[in-house]
């Protein structure tokens, strides 16, 4: 079992940043792919990166490519997601997920979902 809880989220004008968290209890954290999805009102829910349970390993939607960077940080049982020259296309309610296969299986199989953070960006 795994709760996953996200934070960061917030209101930020077009080509501006923001750093989203998302911090894990319950079963080992180490051992699961983690990653981020998104999804707009009145659209589905996409997937947007994933990293390997050793970090060293990162799959993006090409959506983000060169702009979003994932990572994560096995210590404090916490994955980030650094989001740069954001567009107003971004805004949505980002979701945290974790999966127990590989880094490119996360957008086919998620296990655990945390309940979201929005993120707004203004143009």
């Amino acid at each position: 079992q795994v709760q996953l809880v996200e934070s960061g989220g917030g209101l930020v004008q077009a080509g501006g940043s923001l750093r989203l968290s998302c911090a894990a209890s319950g079963r080992t954290f180490r051992l699961y792919v983690m990653g981020w999805f998104r999804q707009a009102p009145g659209k589905e829910r996409e997937f947007v990166a994933a990293v390997s349970w050793s970090g060293g390993s990162t799959d993006y939607a090409d959506s983000v490519k060169g702009r979003f960077t994932i990572s994560r940080d096995n210590a404090k049982n916490t994955v980030y997601l650094q989001m740069n020259s954001l567009k107003p296309e971004d805004t949505a309610v980002y979701y945290c997920a974790a999966g127990s296969r590989s880094v490119y299986a996360l957008k086919l199989g998620v296990d655990y979902w945390g309940q979201g953070t929005q993120v707004t960006v203004s143009s």
